[in-house]
């Protein structure tokens, strides 16, 4: 297996990025290679730092950076140079089977979709990002690849976020809900009542790889057994960041109260284990990366503000996405979904 890391991707990058690839050459020997791709001078500068011996690490220069504040795919445009759109290029000739980024979300994006195109019966690719609840883990998407999305858009990413469940993450019978204003099956806008429509629709015809459950709302995300929470990628990308923003600021005020008397440190001292617990299962380091679903290779996309440890576990990510050839089984889903039902021969899903 071959990856291509965007080495200069992220807010602490490229020296997190070298020390997650030496961390994660360390665990997984199945990666044959894995292709660093920035600055030459900085890359090798920070191997030896870090103590990167390992021959299956290989640079590759890439003279351009498309930073953080920037537009990613205006400047992806113009930065053909660049270290995510020269990674995203190893998967297109063969040379990589998956590329990672931490860095620009929206360059990651463009460089997959225009670069790698998307698979067949997908119109528009998803991130999945992956949400904690009492159940195991949720995924969100679209988490923002696709802001202005249809109806149709989310019955693939339905089909797309089940087979990701089922052969990663080992879920037999995904179960996928609407994100809405409500449960009940008249709530939402006319995008939710369009899209809950052919949802039901496509599971009353038995093609579903996946178990609808209706409307959900906020709170389901982490209290309801959901494999699959469809969305926009505006809304989605808006839950993220509020639910990440969520877990720092109760982090944050649980430290301020504890310090306020010796008791509450003892307690939370006798209670340390319980936090870190808390605090493993729910951070983006031990999650590493979303994958973008439907495009024709496969994609990575990383927190920006990665540690070493984030990077490792975006690559674990990659590494199972491949060798769980998740891409064609999304295929052939797909395939299974829009082929016309044996009463109508004219029936047929619009998923594309």
């Amino acid at each position: 297996m071959k990856i291509a890391l965007d080495a200069m991707g992220g807010d602490h990058a490229p020296k997190v990025t070298v020390m997650g690839a030496r961390n994660a050459l360390k665990l997984y020997p199945d990666i044959d290679r894995l292709f660093l791709v920035g600055d030459a001078a900085l890359l090798e500068k920070e191997m030896a730092e870090c103590k990167l011996t390992d021959s299956r690490a290989v640079i590759i220069h890439a003279p351009e950076v498309v930073g953080m504040e920037e537009s990613g795919a205006k400047t992806l445009r113009k930065k053909k140079k660049s270290s995510i759109s020269i990674a995203t290029d190893l998967v297109k000739s063969g040379d990589a089977n998956a590329v990672v980024s931490a860095g620009n979300t929206g360059a990651a994006v463009a460089a997959a979709t225009v670069k790698l195109r998307t698979l067949k019966g997908v119109d528009r690719a998803g991130i999945a990002s992956a949400i904690p609840n009492e159940h195991g883990i949720c995924q969100i998407l679209d988490a923002g690849a696709n802001p202005e999305a249809k109806p149709s858009h989310l019955i693939t990413y339905a089909v797309m976020g089940a087979i990701y469940a089922k052969t990663v993450l080992g879920v037999e019978r995904p179960r996928v809900g609407l994100m809405s204003n409500g449960e009940e099956d008249e709530k939402g806008t006319t995008f939710t009542k369009e899209t809950f429509a052919l949802l039901k629709h496509l599971q009353s015809t038995g093609r579903a790889p996946f178990e609808f459950v209706g409307n959900v709302e906020g709170h389901d995300l982490f209290e309801t057994k959901l494999d699959v929470v469809l969305c926009d990628g505006f809304t989605g990308n808006i839950i993220l960041k509020s639910c990440e923003a969520t877990a720092k600021a109760m982090s944050k005020w649980l430290k301020l109260e504890f310090k306020r008397s010796a008791f509450r440190i003892l307690g939370a001292s006798m209670a340390k284990g319980a936090f870190k617990a808390v605090k493993k299962k729910s951070s983006y380091e031990y999650v590493g990366g979303s994958p973008l679903l439907g495009v024709n290779g496969v994609c990575i996309i990383g927190h920006g503000s990665s540690s070493a440890l984030a990077i490792q576990n975006a690559l674990r990510v990659a590494r199972e996405t491949v060798s769980m050839k998740v891409n064609p089984h999304i295929e052939h889903e797909l395939a299974q979904v829009n082929r016309p039902s044996g009463e109508d021969p004219q029936e047929c899903l619009p998923v594309k």
